[in-house]
């Protein structure tokens, strides 16, 4: 079941204090994950090549790679929660999660 549960809830193993949490189906969490896999590869990347003193114009691009990649991520991320929890609180009567999306889309748009 998708939704947003309203109690905080401490991750013991990386100390992140979650406001809210959402259940995620191993599907969506294995493409979640995959994609900050190769993400993080990037970066590991580009470290490697400034340490590697590479040409900064080569840097430069494998920045705007990792860049494009986060951002493609977000879009995912956002779609989805539009469809499951946004869909399912306002049918609910929750206005609110349409006003946090709201806030959200104005901070991406920065």
């Amino acid at each position: 079941m998708s939704g947003t549960q309203d109690h905080v809830s401490i991750d013991a193993e990386k100390n992140c204090p979650c406001i809210r949490t959402k259940e995620r189906s191993e599907e969506e969490l294995k493409a979640l994950l995959n994609r900050l896999s190769r993400i993080e590869g990037q970066v590991r990347g580009i470290r490697g090549m400034v340490e590697k003193n590479a040409y900064c114009v080569d840097i430069i691009t494998q920045v705007a790679a990792v860049t494009a990649a986060l951002n493609a991520f977000n879009k995912e991320l956002l779609s989805t929660h539009i469809r499951t929890c946004v869909t399912q609180d306002l049918q609910k009567g929750k206005t609110e999660t349409a006003e946090e999306l709201v806030e959200v889309l104005q901070r991406l748009m920065k």
